[in-house]
């Protein structure tokens, strides 16, 4: 009975530190290999403004000439089948065809290319290259073709403002993800240890008071005997 709260007191330290490990270990990896998976595929150069009709070009450094395909993420995170290019540099498109009304594709060296004809809205998202190797499929950082944002004209007659309003508005913060899961993480570690210490606290104060009303009781029957 008395060690059970120094047990769990022991193993809540334990959980929590592991706990914290693990999002340290987590955080050290994402800044130090962020892309494990592009290790046999080099990084995409910079795209730079786009416009509607514009060709664009596109270019997926290898260290093989195994053959690679191309994919496109649009703004839904659909994925589509572009291309697949095979080590003889023959190119298949979307339905087994061997051209394509809107892309080109090539191959030179370990060098894979995509081109877009002529940019439209449609053609928005993130393309990646993928190889498969060791019966696993990797993929290249994402290159980010978007047309530029389009703004709208603000009103001729702005809308009265005070000064509170602005001060609120300036001491507004972007929410932090990983911040707040830390936070709470923290917090219910302290939950955990400090639940568990005030018990163990309590019964040995409980055991404190017993052990003084023992001792007690046994004197008073020692003086009665002498008498």
């Amino acid at each position: 009975m008395d060690t059970s709260p120094t047990l769990l007191l022991l193993l809540t330290l334990g959980f929590c530190e592991y706990r914290h490990g693990v999002v340290q270990l987590l955080h050290q990896r994402d800044k130090e290999n962020p892309s494990t998976e592009s290790k046999a595929l080099g990084s995409p150069k910079d795209i730079g403004q786009l416009q509607v009709g514009q060709r664009l070009e596109l270019e997926c450094h290898t260290d093989r000439s195994s053959g690679a395909s191309w994919i496109h993420q649009d703004r839904s995170g659909t994925l589509h089948f572009i291309v697949f290019i095979n080590s003889f540099s023959r190119a298949t498109f979307e339905g087994s065809q061997r051209t394509s009304p809107r892309f080109e594709a090539s191959r030179e060296n370990t060098i894979y290319r995509l081109a877009v004809k002529s940019f439209t809205p449609q053609d928005e998202g993130r393309y990646f290259c993928v190889m498969s190797l060791n019966q696993m499929l990797h993929f290249s950082p994402a290159q980010h073709a978007f047309l530029p944002a389009t703004t709208t004209v603000a009103p001729s007659t702005p809308a009265p403002t005070t000064q509170g309003s602005t001060t609120k508005d300036s001491n507004l913060t972007t929410p932090d993800p990983e911040g707040r899961m830390q936070e709470d993480l923290n917090f219910f570690c302290h939950i955990f240890i400090w639940v568990p210490l005030a018990g163990a606290c309590l019964l040995l104060l409980l055991a404190l008071l017993i052990t003084i009303v023992l001792c007690q009781q046994t004197r008073r029957r020692r003086c009665r005997c002498k008498r």
